[in-house]
């Protein structure tokens, strides 16, 4: 990356209104771009452990500038939902099909980005927007239900979201490094102002001007706590759901450096995304979520920029974003190949 390229990019997406107001559109801020320079290099400097995961290709996704970010698969069909950073395009990989289809257009409900996806246990779609808020489709129809925005025209970026057992979501906030909530009143009501329930701001480790912070989230099956990621300082953060009260995870055996999406699964095994290194990492969380432990770490060049996964019986789906080959990591740089999603087993 050119020096030039990383002046360039120094604003951070924002807009101003709704998910269906006047928007003004500015690039992918460069701190992602710094953070994953320092981030390769730390991560190269830990020796991975025998490339014996098994990567493959799950599906592909039509498009010559998809730059997927988010994914996320419904439970109850194994369907799997991709969003598309450059355009804000959601696509449907039913089970068994080699292609996925377009499910949400581009600009659906005045969306520009599609970066956090999840299905809840109701068949509910969230798709957030990072210049402006989420919004709540039905897995099967795509018929609207909601749509959440953040108040005011102050820089955000709308990250990643969580929905817990009791159907309320929360969402991270990478400039504010705040969290947001959608509860399931609110849900009821059809939309809104995304409402501020945690900031973390206090407790992140200082980081350069302009520097990403939060980014994936995901909780406990019991619905007593949230974990978050800090991916430029590379920590981990316990939110307490019945307190508040924030914590720093102790971290045992790594660090969470380019951390972007997370996975929990209902036996504490923490499933991680390290974007730019190309890495994946299991962890193994306590029960009470106060600690972690590295299990295992995988880095392969074919992940092409890993940003979020999903797990599911017997192997991890994993987007490939390729945003470092004429993507937001490096506008006009590289030419991407075809878009994909990973299929890992052995993670």
């Amino acid at each position: 990356m050119t020096e030039a390229n990383l002046h360039e990019n120094r604003n951070a997406t924002q807009s101003t209104g709704g998910p269906a107001g006047r928007r003004v559109r500015r690039r992918w801020p460069a701190p992602a771009a710094l953070l994953g320079l320092a981030a390769v290099l730390t991560v190269a400097a830990a020796p991975a452990q025998p490339a014996d995961a098994r990567i493959s290709t799950a599906f592909s996704l039509p498009g010559a500038r998809v730059y997927p970010e988010g994914i996320a698969t419904d439970p109850r069909t194994a369907t799997a939902y991709v969003g598309s950073y450059a355009d804000g395009t959601v696509y449907r990989a039913r089970p068994g099909r080699r292609t996925a289809e377009v499910f949400l257009p581009a600009g659906t409900d005045g969306r520009r980005t599609a970066n956090g996806l999840r299905v809840d246990a109701r068949g509910r779609l969230w798709v957030t927007d990072s210049t402006a808020g989420v919004c709540v489709y039905d897995a099967a129809t795509g018929a609207r239900s909601a749509c959440f925005a953040v108040a005011g025209d102050a820089p955000r970026f709308v990250n990643d979201l969580t929905v817990t057992p009791d159907g309320t979501a929360y969402l991270t906030d990478s400039v504010r490094g705040v969290l947001y909530r959608v509860t399931p009143a609110q849900l009821a009501a059809g939309g809104g102002v995304l409402t501020e329930a945690y900031d973390l701001s206090p407790q992140l480790r200082p980081r350069p001007a302009g520097a990403f912070s939060l980014n994936g989230i995901t909780s406990d099956r019991a619905g007593r706590y949230l974990l978050t990621v800090d991916m430029t300082a590379g920590d981990l953060y316990r939110v307490d759901l019945r307190s508040g009260a924030v914590r720093r995870v102790e971290l045992a055996g790594g660090d969470l450096l380019a951390a972007d999406g997370l996975d929990l699964s209902p036996d504490g095994t923490l499933r991680v995304a390290h974007n730019v290194s190309n890495t994946l990492t299991r962890w193994q969380v306590g029960a009470d979520g106060m600690r972690a432990r590295l299990v295992r770490r995988v880095v392969d060049p074919s992940l092409q920029i890993p940003t979020t996964l999903s797990h599911l019986p017997g192997r991890t789906l994993v987007v490939r974003s390729q945003f470092d080959k004429g993507g937001p990591l490096s506008p006009g740089t590289g030419t991407p190949t075809g878009f994909t999603v990973a299929s890992v087993r052995g993670l």
